[in-house]
C-alpha cells in the first residue's frame, strides 16, 4: 500500500492568481504545487514563535529522558502496560 508523503489540500484561487502561479511555475519549471508550498513555508517561517500557542508548551516539563522525542511511543506503551497491572 502506497503512503502519501504530503496531505492534500484543496484551495480556491482568484483568476489572476490562477494565470501568474501558471506563468511562474512554468518560468521555474516546477508544478504550481511546489510554488505553493514553498509560498507556505515561507509564511510559516514569518510566523512569530510567541503568537503560536501549540509551542509554549515545549519545555513545561521535564523526563530525564534524552531520547523522549525520538522514543516516546515506547515510553507511553510501557506506561500503559505497567498502569494496568
Amino acid at each position: 500500500m502506497r503512503v502519501l508523503k504530503k496531505k492534500p489540500v484543496q484551495i480556491y484561487l482568484e483568476p489572476r492568481q490562477d494565470v501568474l502561479l501558471e506563468a511562474l511555475s512554468k518560468k521555474k519549471g516546477v508544478s504550481k504545487a511546489a510554488i505553493i508550498r514553498e509560498g507556505v513555508e515561507k509564511l510559516l517561517k514569518e510566523l512569530p514563535l510567541e503568537e503560536d500557542s501549540a509551542l509554549e508548551i515545549i519545555g513545561i516539563g521535564s523526563s530525564g529522558k534524552g531520547d523522549l522525542s525520538a522514543k516516546h511511543d515506547r515510553y507511553i506503551a510501557r506506561y500503559i502496560t505497567t498502569k494496568k497491572k
